[in-house]
């Protein structure tokens, strides 16, 4: 009978492990997670030269085994055999970083003290040697004391040599299996050095190039002004480069519009079709080409490496406002969407920073309130510039998401400061290596991201918008009757507007609330099938749902719908995900009833203030 034998890799994250994993199993793999914990493990089937398999286990990333987090400690008790239905893996596959070699070599001699079987995997040779590094593999393995081999997963370089030494990395530890010296922290560092030192050969100033950019970048001073204006012109253009496609998809849904109300008799199905599908769902997709915009330039600061540099600016302000630098990896992730930022919390170890971090993640100005940001600046804020390059549209959109940055910060100070109160844990980042980024690679983010866009604009947004259509168009008005007062949803605009009325909220706009519950989204769509329906005049049926705005509302009144979006909780997805990772109803209750006293408030101020000064 075959013996059942493991192994395991084991690294710093960022090194290419699940890329050498794939290349070592292929397709014999499986995802699940670890018994007990929210820990993914991923497991595969591994052939060595000699035809015999072997289980390998591709372990979570770790700075130390120190266990400092979940994901830390499951790969703790996997490697040292203490993890409970799991066998300790009989080799150790130790990946490092090529081009970051010193920091990845400071948990190698942690990994190395274990005295088990071991095998070092060099990976990301070809970067380091992009980089301008030149590396000798055998000097580094002297000095590890165990074998070194030179891999590029991607490509399978060096994938065949693994193996091999793989296959008798046990045999050849068998007879004198023992411990290493135990070293502390700054002896480790020390040595790490001087092991990456000896290790290399050649250093060009390609790889300097890279420090001195960290110079300017990462300075105290040059680097947040830096960040600052990177921000600034991303939102100019997401209006600037937006408008022209925006205006032909506008121009198509009209004419669509146009098409169906030719063609069809005066009715239901025709009222369906115009006020219903094209005016809700078509009045959200022609906010497509700034969703891309905003997203291409996302995913470019992300491929280049400074998206992780720009974390590292914002630590210093989140240590501020009492949480530590691991909150915000999730807070920027909740600038796509608040659900994959609140379950990215985590790798948060400490459970006041997590539960703080959740708190104020749906504050973060989320791509679901583009569309309803864009709609109301377009019909509100004049397109004119206010200084060379400078469009006043961008700039008012600019200052929307620092006010939700401004929000989530002051919340989180209020937060740590009662009923999360405690210290801030500590922080570890690694900064990965600049890099341009691969056009195919961005092109195949920005369809998944428009995917999404359109996937939700043909599901959730259109279901909603139908169910309010027929909310809308039901009973039907008698002559000389307005169809919103006659309505369902007139009824529910009816209960709502009292409350909303003191803020500067219309019927209308009290109602788009309701159904923007499901998505940010939907309020745009609501607006536009609840404008549509309501007008008998199929000119003005026909016009934009900016034009209508503009027509129907006063600037106070945008504003402080404006003022709403930054603060209110309106997604019933986020809460929903709120209350799966906190176990319970309790925090969740109390973060959707915070977020909407404070869009309360400050709608309320804004529309006060805008009123008083003449606007």
């Amino acid at each position: 009978m075959t013996r059942h034998r493991t192994a395991a890799l084991v690294g710093n994250p960022n090194s290419g492990k699940s890329a050498l994993f794939n290349a070592l199993t292929g397709a014999r793999q499986k995802i699940a997670n670890y018994p007990g914990v929210t820990v993914e493990r991923k497991a595969g089937r591994l052939i060595l030269p000699s035809g015999e398999p072997v289980e390998l286990l591709d372990l979570p990333g770790a700075y130390s085994l120190d266990a400092a987090s979940p994901d830390e400690l499951v790969t703790r008790q996997v490697v040292q055999g203490e993890f409970a239905g799991e066998t300790a893996p009989e080799v150790l596959v130790l990946v490092l970083d090529a081009a970051n070699l010193e920091q990845h070599l400071v948990f190698a001699q942690e990994v190395l003290e274990l005295g088990r079987p071991t095998v070092v995997a060099l990976n990301m040779i070809d970067m380091a040697e992009r980089d301008g590094l030149t590396l000798d593999p055998a000097a580094l393995s002297e000095a590890l004391g165990v074998p070194v081999i030179p891999t590029v997963a991607v490509r399978r370089r060096g994938i065949d040599e693994l193996n091999a030494a793989i296959a008798v990395a046990e045999s050849h530890a068998e007879k004198a299996p023992r411990r290493k010296q135990h070293l502390t922290l700054p002896e480790r560092r020390l040595a790490a050095r001087t092991m990456a030192k000896g290790a290399t050969l050649a250093k060009t100033t390609r790889h300097t190039l890279a420090n001195r950019l960290d110079g300017v970048l990462l300075n105290p001073w040059a680097g947040p002004l830096i960040l600052l204006a990177l921000l600034f012109v991303m939102f100019q253009a997401v209006f600037a480069w937006a408008t022209p496609f925006a205006d032909a998809l506008e121009g198509g849904v009209g004419w669509l519009s146009e098409g169906v109300t030719s063609a069809l008799p005066e009715g239901l199905v025709r009222d369906f079709l115009t006020q219903g599908v094209l005016a809700g769902v078509g009045s959200v997709v022609v906010f497509l080409p700034q969703i891309v915009i905003l997203f291409a330039f996302i995913l470019v600061m992300e491929a280049s490496g400074y998206m992780a540099r720009a974390a590292f600016l914002m630590d210093r302000m989140m240590a501020s406002v009492g949480l530590s630098g691991k909150s915000f990896i999730p807070l920027l992730s909740s600038f796509a969407c608040a659900i994959p930022g609140i379950m990215a919390t985590r790798s948060i170890p400490d459970h006041k920073d997590r539960l703080t971090t959740i708190l104020i993640a749906p504050l973060m100005t989320c791509s679901a309130r583009l569309p309803v940001y864009a709609v109301i600046i377009a019909a509100f804020i004049p397109a004119t510039s206010v200084g060379p390059g400078i469009g006043l549209q961008g700039l008012v959109l600019f200052a929307l998401y620092v006010a939700g940055i401004l929000g989530a910060m002051g919340a989180a100070l209020l937060l740590r400061g009662t009923i999360t109160r405690g210290s801030a844990s500590g922080f570890i980042m690694e900064l990965p290596r600049y890099q341009l980024p691969r056009l195919e690679d961005l092109a195949i983010g920005l369809w998944q991201r428009a995917w999404v866009f359109l996937r939700r604009a043909g599901t959730i947004i259109f279901m909603v918008t139908i169910a309010l259509w027929v909310l809308l168009s039901f009973p039907r008005a008698e002559p000389g009757q307005r169809q919103l007062d006659a309505s369902f949803a007139g009824a529910i605009a009816d209960t709502l507007h009292p409350v909303l009325e003191p803020i500067g909220f219309n019927r209308e706009m009290s109602l788009a609330l309701v159904p923007a519950m499901a998505a940010r989204e939907v309020a745009v769509s609501a607006l536009a099938t609840t404008y549509a329906i309501d007008s008998e005049d199929e000119e003005v049926q026909a016009q934009g749902l900016t034009e209508r705005l503009s027509s129907a509302w006063t600037l106070p009144m945008a504003l402080a719908f404006l003022a709403w979006f930054v603060f209110a909780p309106q997604c019933l997805s986020t809460i929903a995900v709120a209350r799966r990772e906190t176990n319970g109803w309790k925090w969740p209750a109390f973060m959707v009833g915070y977020l909407f006293a404070l869009a309360y408030l400050f709608a309320g101020i804004t529309y006060w203030s805008a009123t008083a000064l003449g606007f």
